[in-house]
């Protein structure tokens, strides 16, 4: 069974946002995550081994500023329900982006059927999953069937 992913806030939601995201969504997209970031994420997701991880990684201007992890509620290998401290979806109003992380313990970091489906309030903006198993963080842009990989720059 491929890790799926249920991307759930389930505090502080927000329907609403002033994300720059999507005024981006036009052309070519990439970000730019400090191997200090990556290894806090590989750490999250080996920590939480062999359930999947899930957090925000905040980003001004395309470059990961910090990581905030987040709790799986659903403490699933195949699924996540992403709890975090609701302030932190108010960054959003200070100028940040914010992108939802999470891992697939096992397989290879593409978004799966389940976390395509799932996408909702995060369609268009970008998705980055750990394959812990491979070692290697990949990011995801999925709006609507499409899912379009985003380049990770160092």
């Amino acid at each position: 069974m491929l890790a799926g992913s249920t991307c759930r806030p389930t505090s502080g939601t927000r329907t609403t946002s002033k994300s720059q995201w999507n005024a981006r969504s036009g052309g070519d997209m990439n970000l730019t995550i400090s191997q200090a970031i990556r290894d806090e994420l590989h750490q999250h997701a080996a920590d939480e081994a062999p359930n999947e991880c899930c957090g925000v990684i905040v980003f001004k201007d395309g470059t990961a500023e910090r990581y905030v992890r987040g709790t799986n509620k659903l403490a699933s290998p195949y699924r996540y329900e992403l709890e975090i401290d609701p302030e932190v979806w108010f960054l959003e109003d200070d100028g940040y982006d914010l992108a939802v992380f999470h891992s697939h313990p096992e397989t290879e970091p593409r978004p799966s059927k389940t976390d395509r489906e799932l996408a909702g309030l995060w369609s268009g903006k970008p998705f980055l999953i750990y394959g812990l198993a491979l070692r290697e963080l990949r990011a995801w842009k999925i709006a609507r069937d499409e899912v379009e990989e985003i380049e990770l720059l160092d």
